[in-house]
Parts: C-alpha cells; structure tokens; sequence
C-alpha cells in the first residue's frame, strides 16, 4: 500500500459527512499524514431557483431547505468538535472552505494541496443532496490524478 503524506476528506456538511471525516482521521494517524478537510459551501436556495420547475412539490422547498439548513448546523457542530479535538491530541489539520461548484474546487484543491489519497463519501444523501450535488462522485472520480478511498454509509430512513 502506499504512504499517504496527505489526505483529504470532501465534507458536505451533512450528518452523514462524519464517517469520511474519522476515516480520514484514522488514516493520517496510520500514516502520520497531514489531513485537510474540504468544506464545500452551498446554497439549497439558490440551487432550489436554478431547478426551476424540477421539483414536482414547489410548496415543500421552504422545508426543505430549512430541514437542510439545520442539518448542516448540527453536522458543523459536531465535525469541529471532531476536529477540534484531534487537533489537541496533536493531528495537523488543515481546514479548507470553498463555495462554486463542487467537482471543480475538488479537482482544483486537490491539485493545489498536492493530495495523495482523498476520501469521500459514496452515496447521495437524500432528494436535496442529490440535486445539490448529483453526479458530482463520478465527475470527480473520473478527474481525480490521486488515490480515492470511497466511504460507503447507507442514510437511514427520513420522515417526512
């Protein structure tokens, strides 16, 4: 297998973006590698009104977007506290926020920061994500000139 000196974890800001963040983790540890995070900003808002028409229930986008909104929060909450305390206990972690289009700032980071090995997750999240980032995993997969450790994590069932 080879060294991975630096790693990179694609957060979306979701809850379900912790898994590729501690897979992340656990392999700059193994490796002492330098891990950067990659926050990738979007807004559902926004993306939302490019859709135009694309979603058959206009009426229920405020929720979602709002559902979203909190999710985020939660999931932000929680990777800085992550973060926060691996950066403590002694892990160089460098924290990179970019907003535009997702497959792009990857590609373009990955180029900057000289990556070795990048982790990302490899499913959709639910109806929001997929229209904020649809088929970004098999852009970048196809683009990537680095290693690619996919985290496969099924969501669990959303009431709605």
């Amino acid at each position: 297998m080879e060294n991975f000196k630096r790693v990179l974890v694609v957060n979306r800001m979701s809850e379900y973006c912790r898994d590729a963040v501690q897979a992340g983790i656990s392999i700059a540890r193994k490796y002492g590698s330098e891990l950067m995070v990659l926050h990738i900003a979007t807004n559902p808002e926004g993306t939302m009104s490019m859709a135009g028409g694309a979603l058959n229930a206009p009426s229920a986008i405020p929720d979602e977007v709002k559902n979203y909104a909190s999710i985020q929060e939660r999931a932000k909450d929680e990777l800085e506290q992550m973060i926060g305390q691996e950066i403590r206990a002694g892990l160089p972690i460098k924290v990179i926020i970019k907003e535009g289009k997702p497959v792009d700032e990857i590609v373009q980071t990955v180029k900057d920061e000289r990556i070795d090995l990048m982790v990302l997750l490899s499913h959709e999240e639910g109806r929001l994500e997929h229209m904020l980032f649809g088929r970004d995993n098999d852009a970048v997969l196809r683009r990537m000139p680095c290693s690619i450790l996919l985290i496969k994590r099924e969501p669990e069932s959303v009431e709605w």
